[in-house]
């Protein structure tokens, strides 16, 4: 159970929040229990779901490559919510073969066949784990599949505003509500020898 209560729906009539609601049904069916976990601080939350907005919209990186790096960020922060949100994104919101986004939750980078997107989900990893083991090299690596400098600054970001809200969905046990096949696939992947 969720450690701060979720607020109920019907209690939002902010046209802002209404309108960011609009914007996340569109992407994964509903408004998940997290936004109403969030609504306990509505003046900060608008303004973070307005950065996510631009974050996912405005930049180089694409929709798909976006989810692609929430699914591996949150899978290695051990945050099945937001791995459970990601999926469910990639799944239902962009179209993607549920087979694939089990693979590659699975499986991560093993079953890209992309060099681009694999670059991209290896930079976000390490920036994930430990900023500072960032080299030249992995920088490089981006430009080299295509990145620019503002699409080197957004993925950075990216990898930033996921983990927080792995933390906030985390720390305070939101409860979880995407599919539950989400869930199983990543305790597989986190904890292969479970699966033996």
């Amino acid at each position: 159970m969720s450690r701060v209560p979720l607020i109920e729906p019907d209690s939002v009539d902010d046209p802002a929040i209404e309108e960011i609601f609009e914007w996340v049904t569109e992407m994964e069916g509903t408004v998940p229990n997290h936004f109403y976990l969030e609504m306990n601080f509505p003046e900060y939350m608008k303004h973070k779901l307005r950065s996510t907005a631009v974050l996912w919209e405005e930049g180089e990186l694409s929709m798909p490559e976006i989810q692609h790096v929430g699914i591996a960020v949150s899978k290695a922060n051990g945050c099945e919510y937001c791995t459970g949100a990601f999926c469910t994104i990639l799944d239902y919101g962009l179209e993607a073969e549920t087979k694939y986004v089990l693979e590659f939750l699975e499986a991560g980078t093993d079953v890209l066949d992309d060099a681009r997107l694999e670059a991209i989900v290896d930079y976000a990893l390490i920036a994930n784990e430990e900023p500072t083991a960032v080299t030249d090299e992995d920088v490089e690596r981006l430009r080299d599949v295509g990145l620019g400098d503002k699409g080197i600054v957004q993925l950075t970001h990216v990898v930033s505003d996921f983990a927080s809200y792995n933390r906030i969905n985390s720390a305070l046990d939101t409860d979880y509500d995407y599919q539950e096949m989400w869930r199983e696939a990543n305790l597989t992947a986190m904890n292969p020898a479970a699966d033996e």
